[in-house]
């Protein structure tokens, strides 16, 4: 990986192309037919179209999705991610639950991934609705795995608890890259030491839960500063991590530029690295995003 350093608008253009790694192919297959009828049919949002995933094809392909709640409109603008931003206005659907829960039962899902936007416009930060929707998968589909992708929540760990209590199988907050670049990539209200810090509140509160992170490479970061990264997660006794190819949304000045593509071999190195700090799972490769293949890790820990 580079050492750039330099302002956003000097770093150097990539590839036009991707190269042969990068390359998806097309989603095809009766059980991702059957999903995405579904998905339609109940109107769900799932991050898998919201954030444009690499994966769909292939996660759909094998009975899983990562279902999006408390809307599809985030309060922050991370530079990295092709969901909209705006204002939601406190508008929550208070229903959703029950359906999101009614869903997973007609998919038949053995695990799913419950995520959202941010939602700062919210008293809670929408840690109540997250809560709610996990009784709601525990009471009909009691043997569904659920796995929660939360927001950081302003680092608030009393609406963190709110979830912890619902015991959700696995809590997940993303760090997304390193420390140098956090407030170049994330929207300036979310932090590095903020991420860190509800990650361990989880574990404080409740530590058969397990915790889980994700980190995108490509926005100028170095080796060193990945597993600097990585550390610091375990050290706050992170179990799960996720290590994936930033791809730009967009053009967009508002996203920010891809620096450069990882080679699959530093995603190996990553991964042999990280394994032995500590990590249960760890799932690094140039078209991994933090929900991919979750079902796997589970299965390590039952």
């Amino acid at each position: 990986m580079s050492n750039l350093s330099q302002p956003i608008d000097l770093v150097p253009a990539p590839p036009k192309r991707h190269p042969e790694w990068i390359r998806v192919r097309a989603p095809f297959g009766e059980e991702y037919t059957r999903l995405k009828a579904l998905v339609r049919t109940l109107e769900l949002n799932t991050v898998c179209q919201e954030a444009m995933c690499p994966n769909l094809g292939e996660c759909w392909g094998a009975g899983t999705l990562t279902i999006m709640i408390l809307g599809d409109t985030c309060t922050r603008a991370c530079r990295f991610c092709a969901v909209t931003t705006g204002n939601p206005r406190g508008i929550v659907d208070v229903d959703e639950p029950r359906r999101v829960a009614e869903a997973i039962a007609a998919l038949d899902l053995k695990y799913v991934v419950i995520t959202s936007v941010d939602r700062d416009d919210l008293p809670d930060g929408g840690a109540g609705i997250f809560a709610q929707t996990i009784r709601e998968i525990k009471e009909r589909t009691p043997r569904t795995i659920v796995e929660v992708l939360t927001p950081d929540f302003s680092g608030n760990a009393q609406w963190m608890k709110k979830i912890v209590d619902a015991q959700p199988e696995v809590i997940a907050q993303n760090i997304e890259t390193v420390k140098r670049l956090t407030y170049m990539v994330r929207d300036r209200r979310a932090g590095y030491e903020q991420t860190l810090k509800i990650l361990r509140a989880v574990k404080e509160m409740d530590a058969t839960r397990k915790t889980k992170s994700a980190l995108l490479l490509g926005f100028g970061e170095t080796t060193d500063e990945v597993l600097e990264t990585m550390r610091d997660l375990r050290a706050h006794h992170v179990d799960l991590l996720s290590i994936g190819q930033y791809l730009r949304p967009t053009d967009k000045r508002r996203h920010y530029p891809l620096v450069e593509y990882i080679h699959p071999d530093v995603f190996n190195y990553l991964k042999e690295e990280g394994m032995k700090m500590g990590y249960t799972y760890i799932a690094s490769g140039p078209l991994v995003r933090s929900s991919y293949k979750a079902y796997e890790a589970a299965q390590l820990f039952g």
